[in-house]
């Protein structure tokens, strides 16, 4: 897959990290995480995006339902799972949270966006179908470009 077309395939990211970091920009940090929930909710909402807030997760011991559930923060068009931190520096811990909730729930995209810093900060997943969890990051068609360029003339070296 080219740069071109992975970034194509993933632009839901850019998107919504785009307005998450319009949500950071006015709030800056120092909220508690619903505040910036609430906000983002909205945003994403007036473009057309299907979110739901705080949603349910059940938790079972093989198939018997516990009395334990986690709420994940927002899920976007049913396949995009948002969790939203408001600290100082994302952690292994919180990663694994996100990456818990896309193995339990097997919704195949996860965001964890972190509003909790100067600058804002966030990262994107997907999980495959053989449950592999594979980090995205977008993609410069132009340094791709000279790569390819550079990788032709060692070639010929």
């Amino acid at each position: 897959m080219t740069a071109e077309e992975h970034n194509k395939f993933y632009i839901f990211f850019h998107e919504i990290t785009g307005e998450a970091m319009l949500v950071h920009r006015e709030f800056h940090e120092g909220l508690l995480e619903s505040a910036y929930e609430a906000a983002l909710e909205y945003l994403l909402k007036t473009k057309g995006y299907n979110v739901e807030r705080q949603v349910y997760l059940p938790m079972y011991w093989k198939d018997v339902q516990l009395n334990q559930h986690y709420c994940m923060d927002l899920v976007i068009n049913d396949n995009i799972i948002v969790e939203l931190k408001a600290c100082s520096n994302i952690s292994l811990s919180h990663r694994k949270q996100l990456w818990n909730y896309m193995n339990l729930t097997h919704m195949p995209y996860g965001m964890l966006l972190n509003f909790g810093a100067k600058s804002f900060y966030s990262e994107w997943y997907h999980r495959h179908e053989d449950g592999n969890i594979e980090k995205i990051s977008w993609r410069d068609p132009v340094q791709e470009m000279i790569d390819v360029k550079i990788e032709n003339c060692n070639q010929f070296s």
